[in-house]
């Protein structure tokens, strides 16, 4: 028997060559937040950068390590490929159309989505919301609410071991196999909102890791349930990390069996635990208290990076 549901996508976490480039596409252009940044809990000589809602929610967490100067990667197979957004409507769609072709943004237009890559060439796809989750939407002065990002639809990805991976999704993890226009895809779903993975055929040349490309998946559990969760894999003989402190949310990482690297993250604590006010994410380093008696020297390892608010107009 499973523990308690998983609550959607939790955060998807890629790479970057370059932060101060990446929070200027995904806080100027793509309208997200800035939230926090901090390093690599595993290599404190890198950010890891996170982009939200205005509310820092689980649902819209984007993040980034940094790996100043990598070369370029390669999605293959056991790796995502694609972050699939919600938006509100046609309207949106055409919105994210002229605002990303203006930005030099090459965009494949079609009925129902909107396609486009980042500079480093992460895929994205927008789609219009069909679910009642409520919208997680940032503010921007640019980008009005009716038409901004609005959180993760899901991740479409390639498989080593399709029928592995959608075993695992299934039997182990309790996903609802949907098959309809997207596709065939695997949501988790419970009361807060649901995501899902879709996979395409994976391409013959092998995947590398590097800037553009997504390192792993995060679905949303929480600590009531986390420990439950870490049983059950255990109990299935699936190699997992165990349980992890991430300060700001309590984790469990495996690998599924086409490849892919999952990670389990709860609700709970938030980005708020530091102390800070929603209102202050995201305007200062933040760093774990293991780490903080060493600030001087991690901040001085660090490329500084502006307030991309700064030069908001007044009253934003």
């Amino acid at each position: 028997m499973n523990p308690g549901p998983l609550d959607g996508l939790h955060h998807i976490t890629a790479i970057t060559g370059d932060a101060a480039a990446n929070v200027d596409f995904y806080t100027r252009v793509l309208g997200l937040r800035l939230i926090a940044k901090t390093v690599n809990q595993d290599d404190p000589t890198v950010y890891h950068l996170f982009y939200a809602d205005e509310h820092a929610r689980p649902g819209l967490d984007l993040t980034f390590f940094e790996y100043p100067h990598a070369a370029p990667g390669r999605a293959g197979a056991g790796m995502v490929h694609t972050v699939v957004w919600r938006v509100a409507s046609d309207e949106a769609l055409t919105f994210w159309d002229e605002r990303l072709k203006a930005e030099g943004v090459p965009v494949t237009r079609e009925a129902t989505s909107v396609h486009f890559k980042d500079g480093e060439g992460l895929a994205h796809e927008l789609i219009i919301n069909s679910t009642d989750d409520i919208p997680l939407v940032a503010d921007h002065p640019e980008i009005k609410p009716e038409v901004a990002l609005q959180g993760f639809e899901g991740v479409r990805a390639y498989s080593a071991h399709l029928e592995g991976s959608q075993l695992m999704l299934d039997e182990l993890m309790g996903a609802e196999r949907l098959d309809d226009e997207h596709g065939v895809r695997y949501e988790f779903r419970a009361q807060r909102r649901g995501g899902w993975i879709a996979f395409d055929e994976a391409p013959a040349e092998l995947g590398t890791q590097g800037a553009g490309v997504i390192h792993h998946v995060a679905w949303a559990t929480t600590d009531a349930d986390l420990q439950g969760w870490i049983d059950h894999v255990n109990a299935n003989k699936v190699p997992n990390s165990g349980f992890v402190d991430r300060h700001y949310f309590h984790s469990l990482y495996f690998r599924e069996p086409g490849g892919i690297l999952y990670e389990l993250a709860t609700l709970e604590p938030g980005f708020t635990v530091d102390g800070l006010s929603v209102e202050e994410l995201g305007t200062k380093i933040i760093l774990p208290p293991r780490l903080e008696p060493m600030r001087e020297l991690v901040e001085a390892k660090l490329t500084p990076l502006p307030d991309p608010r700064a030069d908001w107009p007044s009253g934003q």
